[in-house]
This record gives C-alpha cells, sequence and structure tokens, in this order.
C-alpha cells in the first residue's frame, strides 16, 4: 500500500493523519439534554477509528447554549466539558486515529432550541426569517458578534486542553458563519455586511481570536461552501456567494493562519445537493413532526409529507434540483480552492469508490476526502479498501434515511435492504453504540 495515494499520509502544517479518508461531521442526539457528553458517543466514534480512517470530524459541536442546533448534542461552552472530550480523544487515539472538534454556532438555521432558548430568537447575521424551515431570528448586535467571537475562541483552547488534534469551523451548510459569509442570506448595513471582505471579517475575526488563545501550532481547518446554488425545492431561496467569491474567502484565511480548507456546499440543511442523494419522504413524516413548533413554515412542508397525494410534488422538485453527480459532487469546487491555495484541502460529497477517490486527489482536486453517510453504512470502508476491494459488497444507497432519523432517533443506517428485509438486525445494528452500557451489572 506504500504507492497507494489512499494511505499515504498527510502532512498539514501542525498534524500528520496516516492516511487520506477522514470521518466527516456526522453523529445523533446521543448525549445528555444539557450538552453534556454520554458514553453513546465514545463509542460511536470508536467504532469509526476502529475502522480505519485517518481523522474523525466530531459532529456540530455548539460553542454556546445558544447556537446549538438541538439538545443531546454534547457542548464544549464551558469548562466542564473538557473532561468528556478528554474521553472520546483517548478512545479515538488508541487506534491511531486523530480527532478534530468541530466548533459550531447555528445561528438562525437552528432546528429544536430547546427549552433553554424557547423564547429568544436565534442570532444570525439578519432578521429575516430563515426560508426553508421558518426559524425565526435577529441581526447580532455588535456585542454579540464579540461574544461569539470569544466563545469560538474559547471552545478552541477547551479543545487543546482537552489533548484533541485540532478544531474545525463550520462555515458551510448554512449555519451562523455562512450567514455571515453568505450574500444570499446576510443583509448587513454595518462593517459585517454588504461588501465580500465585510461578510467575510466574522470569520476571521474568529480565527484571529483562536489563533490569539491557541497559538499557531495547534491545528485549525474551516470547512466552506463552494458555490451557493438555488433549487426548485426552495426556489424563494436567494443564490448566495460564487465560486470566485468562495475562493477569495479562503485565500483570506489561509493568510489569516487556517492550515486546512474543507470544502463542502448547500446554503442550508439538509439541500438537495447536501446530502446529495433521495429524500425519504415516508421515514420523514415519521420524524419531521418533532420541528412544527421550531419555524413558522414547518407545518406547510410536513403537510406535504404527510398526505401520500401529495408527496410525488415534493419528491419531484428534490429529484429535479439533486443533479446526477452524487459521488464527488464537490470535486471541481475543491479543485478551484486547491488551485488558489498552498494548504491542504480537503473534499466532501459522496465518496465510497477507492478508484475514484484515487482519481480525485491523483488529479488535484483534493488532498483528503471526507466522508459521512458511506462510514455510516461501512464503518470498515477504510479496511475494505485496503484489502483491495474497489467498493463495498453492500455500498451506502444515498438514500438519506440516517439524517432524517438523526433528529428523533439514534443515528445510523436505516436502508432495510442492506440487511436483507431484517428489521430485527437493523435496529439492533443501529443500537449497537449504547452497549455495553457503564451501568450493566
Amino acid at each position: 500500500m506504500a504507492d497507494d495515494i489512499l494511505f499515504q499520509p498527510l502532512a498539514f502544517r501542525n498534524l500528520t493523519v496516516k492516511n487520506r479518508i477522514v470521518r466527516s461531521n456526522i453523529a445523533g442526539r446521543f448525549d445528555n439534554y444539557d450538552g453534556s457528553g454520554g458514553y453513546a458517543r465514545i463509542n460511536w466514534e470508536e467504532k469509526f477509528a476502529r475502522g480505519g480512517v485517518g481523522a474523525i470530524l466530531s459532529s456540530f459541536v455548539p460553542v454556546s447554549i445558544r447556537g446549538r442546533i438541538m439538545p443531546n448534542y454534547a457542548t464544549i461552552h464551558a469548562d466542564n466539558r473538557v473532561p468528556f472530550w478528554r474521553a472520546v480523544g483517548e478512545r479515538v487515539h488508541q487506534h491511531g486515529c486523530k480527532y478534530i472538534l468541530q466548533l459550531s454556532h447555528s445561528g438562525r438555521q437552528q432546528d429544536i432550541g430547546g427549552v433553554e432558548n424557547l423564547r429568544r430568537k436565534a442570532l444570525s447575521s439578519t432578521g429575516r426569517t430563515e426560508s426553508q424551515n421558518g426559524f425565526l431570528c435577529q441581526a447580532m448586535t455588535p456585542g454579540e458578534i464579540r461574544q461569539t467571537v470569544a466563545d469560538f475562541a474559547q471552545g478552541a483552547r477547551r479543545a487543546r486542553e482537552a489533548g484533541l488534534d485540532g478544531v474545525e469551523l463550520h462555515g458551510a451548510n448554512g449555519y451562523l458563519i455562512t450567514q455571515f459569509l453568505s450574500s444570499g442570506i446576510n443583509d448587513r448595513q454595518d462593517e459585517y455586511g454588504g461588501p465580500l471582505e465585510n461578510r467575510a471579517r466574522f470569520v476571521l475575526e474568529i480565527v484571529e481570536a483562536i489563533r490569539k488563545e491557541v497559538g499557531r501550532d495547534f491545528h485549525l481547518q474551516v470547512k466552506i461552501n463552494g458555490e451557493d446554488r438555488g433549487n426548485a425545492v426552495y426556489p424563494w431561496e436567494k443564490k448566495g456567494n460564487t465560486l470566485p467569491e468562495t475562493v477569495q474567502v479562503c485565500q483570506w484565511l489561509e493568510q489569516a493562519g487556517v492550515d486546512a480548507l474543507h470544502v463542502s456546499c448547500g446554503s442550508s440543511f439538509p439541500h438537495p445537493l447536501n446530502p446529495p442523494g433521495g429524500f425519504p419522504v415516508d421515514w420523514a413524516v415519521k420524524t419531521y413532526d418533532i420541528m412544527i413548533s421550531s419555524g413558522v413554515f414547518v407545518f406547510q412542508r410536513y403537510l406535504l409529507m404527510r398526505y401520500r397525494p401529495l408527496r410525488p410534488l415534493f419528491r419531484y422538485f428534490w429529484e429535479h434540483s439533486k443533479g446526477e453527480v452524487i459521488e464527488g459532487i464537490n470535486a471541481e469546487a475543491a479543485r478551484a480552492v486547491k488551485q488558489a491555495v498552498k494548504i491542504p484541502v480537503l473534499c466532501t460529497g459522496g465518496f465510497q469508490t477507492a478508484s475514484f477517490i484515487r482519481k480525485v486527489i491523483g488529479e488535484g482536486c483534493c488532498d483528503a476526502v471526507s466522508i459521512a453517510r458511506s462510514l455510516v453504512a461501512n464503518p470498515d470502508l477504510v479496511q475494505i479498501f485496503a484489502s483491495g476491494r474497489d467498493r463495498p459488497e453492500k455500498p451506502c444507497t444515498y438514500c438519506n434515511k440516517c439524517l432524517v432519523n438523526a433528529i428523533k432517533n439514534p443515528l445510523g443506517c436505516y436502508e432495510l435492504s442492506r440487511f436483507d428485509g431484517d428489521y430485527d438486525r437493523m435496529i439492533q445494528e443501529v443500537m449497537s453504540v449504547f452497549e455495553p452500557s457503564p451501568f450493566a451489572q
């Protein structure tokens, strides 16, 4: 395997990863309501480290309770969270795998704010109601911006104190940093709105604050959308940044001291382009109801899924928007970024074929790929590649049932065909991260 690019180490400025396959940010409601960590998350992360990935990007980790997407996700908003994340890192490190914590803030894209946020509008770059689910929000004041910048910096400090290997800023998929960067969302009239350099000010201030807090010898990367394209499912959404604008922001981030860039897409989540694939309406109708009280448009969307005669309409718009490409959907955007910077570039988007991954890396689109759903389906995917196989025997079907379940049910693969129609075996696998319980007698 010495000559196989998939298994060659990737050296960042402050970090070396053993291969070119990274587990992308994905996790479910594995933790306690207040954001303290749960043992199921440790088991969840360890199974991917055991499967051979070079590094793991944590799921969305809120830097403040105000900025979480939903309860039961472990946070990094206070010093008492450090021991839990240290335990996660130690378990992952046992398998020669690196662990990078994704520092995040929901902004207006807050699926379930929880009781702590029940009487508060979500914070954002704008006061305009979010267009997909109708989440209410308010434009952040200068003081709230300063506090949030500080929250990100303290989150990085805690990650370093926990012995983790680095942090990633979630600047993609419609969350808070995206809400400042995107011309389709940011309508501010102050120094954080208008021209691109103003819209980039927020993330650049976060990078500066993190570097002041943890120094320049701790790994820091940013996840960013390549291009904010429109879609037929939400035609009222304004198009956001173009690819040249993203490339410019990436160059500024490199100059500011970022060690790597992680290219994604989608001005909201979920989006027909992120994650690419189908939308499992039959499953979504069983889970989406949990969000009805969160946004003013959720009930209307729920009705489209709830009544069978309306489902083909939703499916039509989704299929019309997602296009034909799934594996490597962001490869060309990543190539444009990589050609403009000198730091490593990661690319996400439906990867699960070894020969194709070799191709996109070998052709200079990126230095490594990140994978989420395909690893949920096959946590041993890297070992499958190492055995010489090009693809798993039972590959991910890109059905996205894992993601629509995650807002209510434990995260896992819910594609029944992959379990030969055995529902009980499927659920046993989904629930396996909860065993063995540390409290079992």
